[in-house]
């Protein structure tokens, strides 16, 4: 027996056209501008389109209309590593509530090549969500230089760029009081890493979080300066917190706590320390920031500051949306943080390696 086989030939909008005894130039209006039909035209066109099995082409009609109706979200690590930190997720659902009910589509554009620079020309998209670039940066003077509308997240971002951040300064604050208040003096600061390689020259979400444990130092008569007190970078990842902890505990004077930039890093380091049997938080004291909904069910619960990260992602891409239709005057919102104390801090119970080292 012989097979037959089945003709699939896309439906034109010429066809469209002499099914509905309009010009083609009326179906191209139907698609990309009703407004240029009376409703009773457009909507007698649309269903002989749908009767014929006809779909737009999404990229002919993002020609004519130039827009994609897609929101780009501009990733600073590839897809897999940014979607294994539980805050992006968290953040993208709030983006996700504003693109269902604005009738948009999403696109997670990653660094192409290695470079965020690079993938900005090649993203088919009406404007970015930018999260965590310095405003220094190429990324930013290029969407400047091409005309992109785009809002900043956890940046400085210049008066005339839409931006949204958070209390990273008293959030950062209140985290170093209250393990300054327990009684701890070793104490480690797990920073995020930056392309610039001094703390000193931070810009952004991580100099405000860093001036905020500063500030809560220097409240007690501490300094970053102090010899007790360490600061280091580490990756935003579960292997970062991995690696912070072993070179902080391999230290001559490890400390007896450690206060980290996100939570996915403290629950590394929570691995970590649970892997060489030291506990928390008797032997050492752990703070996170984010409070990931994975932090409350940590062993043991981390203490962290709470950030809105899905109202974060939201609000930016509210704001997104209203400068794509040039709804209002750019806005930079700060949103609020609160620490949230649970049960991988406490008063430090011993000093000394050799106590550390014991069980």
């Amino acid at each position: 027996m012989r097979s037959r086989r089945v003709s699939h030939q896309k439906v034109t909008i010429s066809q469209i056209a002499k099914e509905a005894g309009v010009s083609k130039t009326a179906v191209s209006f139907a698609f990309n501008d009703p407004s240029q039909l009376s409703p009773a035209t457009a909507s007698h066109i649309r269903a002989i389109a749908e009767r014929l099995g006809y779909s737009p082409d999404p990229i002919a009609r993002s020609m004519t209309t130039r827009q994609t109706n897609a929101l780009g979200v501009l990733l600073p690590q590839d897809i897999a590593t940014t979607m294994d930190n539980p805050f992006f997720p968290q953040f993208l659902r709030g983006i996700g509530v504003v693109c269902g009910a604005a009738g948009k589509t999403l696109m997670l554009v990653p660094p192409l090549w290695g470079s965020v620079l690079k993938a900005i020309p090649h993203a088919t998209v009406d404007g970015f969500v930018v999260v965590g670039l310095e405003v220094d940066r190429g990324e930013v003077q290029q969407l400047r230089r091409r005309h992109v509308p785009f809002v900043m997240v956890d940046s400085d971002a210049p008066d005339d760029v839409p931006a949204i951040n958070v209390d990273d300064h008293c959030g950062a604050r209140a985290a170093m009081l209250h393990i300054l208040g327990q009684g701890h003096r070793r104490i480690a600061i797990v920073c995020l890493e930056s392309w610039r390689q001094r703390y000193e020259e931070y810009t952004g979400t991580l100099a405000a979080r860093l001036a905020g444990y500063r500030a809560g130092l220097e409240a007690y008569g501490r300094s970053l300066d102090d010899g007790d007190v360490q600061v280091i970078a580490a990756s935003a990842s579960r292997a970062g917190g991995v690696e912070a902890f072993t070179r902080l505990w391999n230290d001559q004077s490890p400390p007896t706590a450690i206060i980290t930039m996100s939570d996915i890093t403290a629950l590394g380091i929570l691995d970590a320390a649970a892997a060489r049997s030291v506990r928390v938080p008797e032997q050492l004291a752990v703070v996170g920031f984010d409070d990931l909904p994975e932090a409350a069910h940590a062993t043991p619960p981390l203490t962290t500051v709470r950030q809105p990260i899905e109202a974060k992602g939201k609000l930016a891409a509210e704001l997104l949306v209203q400068a794509l239709e040039q709804e209002s005057e750019p806005v930079h919102h700060v949103l609020r943080t609160e620490l949230i104390i649970r049960g991988s801090t406490c008063a430090p119970l011993r000093s000394g390696r050799a106590n550390n080292e014991s069980a």
